[in-house]
């Protein structure tokens, strides 16, 4: 069985899916009072568990060893002191260190065969090469937020343990996702606020995210059902050649076409962005180079911008929109 932390959150929920999808048992763990989700309700086969653990409590999560033969990790739940206040800020990163050690701690006892460590597109800030971003470049050691501040630290620390224990460690470095049980606000890009704004027939907020909520201003937007199954495909991939990965769509999405698609999908949307690109931004195109993934696991993105946004659009129709 598969364990995966955070697995009824969002991401967590679709890569779950994804993974039983492709065969695999899995057993999903949260901190808080676990509630399965629609994408995984249903699943009466035996192959998907649901447990309760803090990943801070050692003995809580190897005692999930102890009642599930566990092969392989995907740790996707939050290792990062975020929001700001939720701890004392000393706390907060022990908090969020413990929990990544406690992951490879259990990897190490369970033998796993691999482990997944979900790791940000944010990490690339601060680079200066141009779009598409290949895993191979040289990061700063600096980060603007507390997000890629932790991803970076997590991925020092696991390429160090993973030389040190023998386990196969894999980096995940996932895009900007949306979709189905995604936010409707998001502070890093605007797609998620424009499509419930015109599924509930408004006109969209732009002051946030801070900045990049111009027409000509975007991303490497993937939806959230191909970051899943770029995720399930890297876990059970027979052999892997690189201990990095970027799970993304692979191209530029701006939001001129995110509006674009919301006005096919939603007729008569009132989606009116700002002309040309945020002056506040970085001024340029990024996205990321995801031919590790296609090459190693086969993986191409099943969802362009109108097929997601139309597939998000239905979603949120059926009673799903916050």
């Amino acid at each position: 069985m598969i364990l995966i932390t955070g697995g009824l959150g969002f991401i967590g929920t679709h890569t779950a899916r994804a993974l039983l999808d492709l065969g695999e048992s899995v057993v999903l763990v949260q901190r808080r009072a676990p509630e399965v989700t629609a994408p995984l309700a249903g699943q009466a086969d035996g192959r998907l568990v649901v447990e309760q653990a803090d990943l801070t409590d050692r003995a809580a999560l190897l005692g999930l060893g102890d009642r599930h033969k566990i092969t392989g990790i995907v740790h996707l739940a939050g290792s990062v002191p975020w929001p700001p206040g939720a701890d004392e800020p000393v706390e907060g990163v022990r908090k969020s260190v413990a929990g990544l050690l406690n992951v490879f701690h259990a990897a190490a006892e369970w033998q796993v065969s691999r482990l997944g460590l979900a790791s940000t597109i944010g990490v690339y800030g601060g680079v200066e090469a141009p779009s598409p971003l290949a895993e191979d470049l040289p990061l700063p050691m600096t980060a603007h937020h507390p997000i890629p501040t932790f991803k970076k630290i997590g991925e020092l620390v696991a390429g160090h343990l993973a030389g040190a224990t023998g386990l196969d460690v894999v980096n995940l470095r996932i895009g900007a996702i949306w979709g189905p049980l995604g936010h409707p606000r998001s502070p890093f890009f605007v797609l998620p606020q424009l499509v419930h704004a015109a599924v509930r027939g408004e006109v969209p907020d732009l002051t946030s995210p801070a900045w990049g909520a111009n027409a000509e201003d975007g991303g490497d937007l993937c939806y959230v059902k191909d970051c899943g199954r770029a995720i399930a495909l890297l876990q059970v991939a027979d052999r892997l050649r690189h201990r990095t990965y970027n799970v993304a769509g692979g191209r530029m999405t701006t939001n001129g076409e995110v509006a674009e698609a919301i006005g096919r999908a939603v007729p008569g949307a009132r989606v009116e962005l700002r002309e040309g690109r945020d002056p506040a931004g970085p001024g340029r195109d990024l996205h990321l180079d995801i031919t590790r993934l296609r090459e190693d696991t086969g993986f191409e993105p099943a969802y362009d911008t109108a097929s997601g946004i139309a597939d998000y659009v239905s979603w949120l129709r059926a009673g799903n929109a916050r």
